[in-house]
């Protein structure tokens, strides 16, 4: 009776049969690999001869990977977009906080070792832990918990999905293997519970400016004509951001005093004739420092660094990051230098996204809209009001347009 052939050899590369099942083995960077391969002697074979090659070309192997924790994973994800794809610095702080749920979960709830053995069900159990966790809706230790409102949990899985197909290119996954939170579908996901998105009405927004005082007019005036973000009304500067010659305003990117557009796109909006009348009045014959101020800097008092160009301000701000880093080895992390920056916005007396949300949320309550707390609602108010506007246009040039071609048919 012939011998039965249980191992054989290709190379670098050894295969050997473990009951039915043939396993290859082989060293790659100082370590030895041992994939599982299937009963069909000759796929194994094809395998192990497409992997020698490999192997002497020094390429990675098609069946090798690097099992690593989540934790680690989740560490070696945000230093890369720290350091190698240089997200900014809210989109760090924010993939950290949907991320540190994941960690939880597996660390106390659901313990999964590798993030090679995190499979689509535990991606499910995710889901379910998600939905039952309460957490503070604006991050504050004080503040009332509530449960994920459902565009909350997508996000959070759309991050997690986000680290996994990192996880993939860098070959921390059994190989063939699928993204668990790919195969959950998080895209057909509805969102049943979101919170509603408040728009002015006339009545409301004369109710709202009525009771506005001279300080907070101008403020929330740009916001709705503009259609500002808080933080970027917050961070406009004089002379450049602000020319009411023309009657145009700028938003532009200031990474030299630690502060960028969300989108980092730059635009340029244009104003009003009124709005025009109204920031010429606020701005009283000033000519640098922010167009808006905090209310104490309001009457004759003046911030620390007054009367301060933009180039000046930026040779200051390098100044002070350069005096903390002079003693520091390794130099200062980026939410170091933009905390030390941030400082400039304070002693030029720029009003504070918290002040103009408190000053928000004081009128909407006494205007009786207590249920709106966000500046946005401007920002909203601003987008359906152009809505508005450019429907009613369009509208009306095409009934003059299909006036005209009656007239014509007439004739």
């Amino acid at each position: 009776m012939a011998k039965r052939n249980t191992a054989f050899r290709v190379g670098e590369v050894g295969a050997y049969l473990r009951g039915k099942i043939w396993y290859l083995q082989y060293h790659e960077n100082g370590r030895r690999r041992r994939p599982r391969v299937g009963p069909v002697r000759d796929a194994a074979r094809q395998l192990a001869a497409q992997i020698n090659g490999q192997l002497e070309t020094g390429a990675p192997a098609a069946l090798s990977f690097e099992p690593i924790s989540i934790v680690e994973l989740r560490r070696r994800w945000l230093d890369h977009h720290e350091h190698v794809r240089r997200s900014s610095v809210q989109t760090v702080r924010r993939y950290r906080a949907a991320t540190e749920h994941l960690v939880t979960f597996v660390a106390n709830v659901h313990p999964v070792r590798q993030a090679s053995d995190f499979r689509p069900q535990d991606a499910g159990e995710f889901v379910r832990y998600l939905r039952a966790v309460k957490v503070a809706p604006n991050g504050h230790r004080h503040s009332r918990k509530r449960l994920f409102l459902d565009a909350g949990v997508k996000y959070i899985l759309e991050t997690c999905s986000t680290l996994f197909n990192f996880a993939q290119r860098h070959r921390h996954l059994s190989p063939y293997a699928e993204n668990p939170f790919r195969v959950i579908e998080i895209g057909r996901i509805p969102i049943e519970n979101a919170k509603p998105i408040f728009v002015f009405t006339a009545d409301r927004e004369r109710r709202f400016f009525e009771l506005c005082d001279a300080w907070q007019f101008p403020l929330f005036a740009t916001l709705l004509l503009t259609g500002l973000r808080p933080g970027e009304l917050a961070h406009l500067l004089l002379p450049d951001d602000l020319n009411l010659e023309t009657g145009w305003l700028y938003v532009r990117n200031k990474p030299e005093l630690g502060w960028q557009v969300k989108t980092r796109n730059e635009r340029e909006i244009p104003l009003m004739p009124a709005l025009v009348e109204v920031l010429r009045r606020e701005l009283q014959g000033r000519v640098t420092g922010p167009v808006f101020q905090q209310r104490r800097y309001y009457g004759e008092c003046e911030p620390p660094l007054s009367g301060l160009t933009f180039a000046m301000l930026k040779r200051e701000a390098a100044r002070r990051v350069c005096k903390h880093e002079g003693c520091l080895d390794p130099p200062l992390e980026r939410i170091e230098q933009l905390r030390i920056k941030s400082a400039i916005w304070r002693d030029l007396g720029a009003v504070r996204n918290e002040n103009i949300r408190n000053e928000f949320i004081e009128l909407a309550r006494r205007s009786g809209m207590s249920e709106v707390t966000a500046p946005k609602t401007l920002r909203h108010s601003h987008s359906d009001r152009r809505k508005s506007w450019v429907h009613s246009r369009s509208s009306g040039r095409g009934w003059r347009r299909r006036r005209r071609s009656r007239a014509g048919l007439r004739r």
